[in-house]
């Protein structure tokens, strides 16, 4: 009889046991799902601008291998990766919050994107580092005296095409016409063939792709930039399956970033 009191004793405090760890679970899924939706809330209310990069910041060394499969022109081959850079970063950023595509119509918007490229500058400045994003400064260059002579430091740390605007009044602008409190730029699209030596157009090197971009605020700040890369097999030629497959990775990656700065994580 003692056995049998000990076992429904045992039993209860096991069942007892479970229930509890069950509402342990049941709680940690409500607020994870709660932080979830809060996080999914500061980002849907934002809007952002999307900017393709200019014509002459495209930056190819397999062109000549695209044209070969596509039979694409050098000026229809620019133009289709700039359309698919920007193609790839509107599917993924439209599934967050609302977003103007400046190459989306072209009647509207093409003479604001001319006066936003007319008041652009570029500068290389050190890559940030994403872990702990700090926007770059400008830095000021180390001369120094060798032998009588000016020498100005090398600087061997990885940089980045970041975009500067020259007009203060270009973004309250932009901000009141279209509701705008996000911008981003795509600052250069750069595809490398990895151990290449200019010119060699061989299939065994392997590929890069390498986009510069910045976002800013309505308030001119940079919340992230630098660099976003992905590796790209050798004999991939096809525009169409390198836009689809390996720049939607590039555009996964930026707005993976914006978000993190958004959220504040």
């Amino acid at each position: 009889m003692e056995n049998l009191n000990l076992n429904i004793k045992t039993g209860l405090v096991f069942c007892g046991l479970i229930f509890v760890f069950n509402l342990n679970a049941q709680d940690k899924t409500i607020n994870t799902d709660n932080k979830s939706n809060t996080e999914k809330e500061v980002v849907s209310k934002n809007k952002i601008m999307l900017i393709p990069f200019e014509n002459k910041m495209y930056l190819s060394e397999i062109d000549a291998k695209i044209n070969q499969e596509s039979k694409l022109s050098a000026k229809q081959i620019k133009a289709v990766m700039r359309d698919g850079m920007n193609e790839q970063l509107y599917k993924k950023l439209k599934a967050k919050m609302n977003v103007v595509d400046m190459i989306d119509d072209t009647t509207k918007t093409k003479k604001d994107l001319e006066n936003i490229y007319q008041y652009l500058s570029y500068q290389y400045q050190k890559t940030p580092n994403q872990e702990n994003y700090k926007a770059p400064s400008n830095e000021k260059e180390v001369k120094n005296i060798d032998k009588g002579q000016l020498a100005v430091e090398t600087v061997s740390d990885s940089r980045f095409m970041n975009a500067k605007l020259k007009n203060a009044t270009l973004v309250p602008y932009l901000t009141n016409k279209y509701k705008t409190n996000l911008y981003l730029f795509i600052n250069e699209l750069d595809i490398k063939s990895v151990n290449s030596i200019p010119g060699d157009f061989s299939s065994s090197a392997n590929r890069k792709i390498i986009v510069h971009y910045t976002i800013y605020t309505y308030d001119a700040k940079e919340i992230n930039s630098g660099i976003a890369e992905v590796n790209m097999p050798s004999n991939v030629n096809n525009p169409t399956k390198i836009i689809n497959s390996y720049f939607s990775l590039v555009a996964d990656l930026i707005v993976s970033r914006l978000n993190k700065a958004l959220v504040g994580k």
